[in-house]
């Protein structure tokens, strides 16, 4: 998630990368043809189809970015929802684990090895949901070709995205999160957030029997894992299914015809205007289709919310937030330091 109020130059010509290039080289080209070769006649193209055609494409890519906006949107709503959630389940765990309606009176310290295995194994799930959404799928950027492959992974994943910090924070997490005696199991699991989810239910069952919680308590809490599944269940939807492709491709095909375009009809328009509006074409050719093409970038680098990059939900800081409640809520101190923006990104 980018931080700053407002993108820089800089940031603009980064996210740019090299589109301006090949759109300066075609518009500096058929001004070239067209001042200096007979086939002048022949690239003219009126105005008023290529007004059309452009219209046509903006309204196209803008329902494209707001489809792509929708599921960035929903994807922070979740996420959201998430972070109350786990606030609530430390909250509950703390209160409704208790001797209250025990027979047996149990030892304090041993209700809060029960209390911070339940909160501990939680904060786990958080970790282990975001690695698994972090998991790159055929459509996202890092699985296409050569060029867009490579742009995606050394430019921006690297520099503005999961590249920023250390490979190794799951693991470092599921270990010191996880009891021990599961953690192996847990990691080998296809699906390990769900796993822990059902690790969570079974202790509760466990509190349950030994009269730890009552029948409403537990249900409560049940409530509360059922909710985590839902939230899981969300974030898988939006993460495995993409932006339906006819939208998302085609969108860019018509911003390429239209930017091929444009210049045949920019070219013999400015040419009315006296000997140097040829040459005047050329920038505004560049800005135009400039701006095209940015377009159809924000609504791509968008409609993957869990893709690695640097628009996508900063699911590291949010589940450090959420550690650091958690933990303070069973008296600890000794917290980690919450996640802050690198290069003006925050994961």
């Amino acid at each position: 998630m980018y931080v700053k109020k407002n993108f820089g130059l800089k940031s603009i010509l980064i996210f740019s990368g090299g589109h301006i290039i090949w759109i300066a080289t075609w518009a500096i080209l058929i001004a070239l043809v067209y001042q200096f070769t007979p086939l002048k006649d022949w690239l003219v193209i009126p105005w008023l189809p290529l007004s059309v055609i452009g219209t046509a494409v903006a309204f196209y890519v803008g329902f494209k970015n707001n489809s792509a906006y929708d599921r960035l949107w929903e994807a922070r709503k979740i996420w959201g929802a998430i972070v109350n959630g786990s606030r609530t389940w430390g909250a509950t765990t703390k209160a409704f684990v208790s001797n209250q309606f025990s027979e047996e009176h149990h030892d304090e310290k041993e209700l809060d090895i029960l209390r911070k295995k339940l909160i501990y194994r939680h904060v786990g799930w958080l970790y282990a949901l975001r690695s698994q959404l972090l998991i790159p799928t055929q459509w996202e950027h890092i699985n296409q070709g050569k060029h867009v492959r490579k742009t995606a992974k050394k430019k921006r994943m690297e520099n503005f995205g999961v590249g920023l910090h250390s490979d190794d924070i799951t693991e470092k997490h599921l270990r010191k999160f996880l009891p021990a005696t599961e953690y192996e199991q847990l990691i080998n699991y296809k699906n390990t957030a769900t796993q822990i989810i059902d690790h969570q239910s079974q202790d509760l069952k466990a509190l349950r029997e030994k009269d730890y919680v009552d029948d409403f308590r537990h249900m409560k809490m049940q409530k509360l894992l059922a909710d985590f599944c839902t939230f899981q269940g969300q974030c898988e939807r939006i993460k495995k299914f993409p932006l339906p492709r006819q939208y998302g491709s085609m969108s860019l095909v018509f911003v390429g015809i239209f930017i091929f375009l444009l210049p045949l009809g920019m070219v013999s328009e400015f040419a009315k205007l006296g000997e140097f509006g040829v040459w005047l074409s050329i920038p505004f050719t560049i800005l135009v289709g400039w701006v095209y093409i940015m377009m159809e970038l924000v609504g791509d680098y968008s409609e993957n919310p869990f893709e690695g990059l640097g628009n996508d939900i900063p699911m590291l800081s949010l589940c450090r937030t959420i550690e650091i409640d958690l933990r303070e809520m069973l008296g600890e101190t000794e917290l980690p330091d919450a996640i802050t923006p690198i290069n003006d990104i925050l994961l």
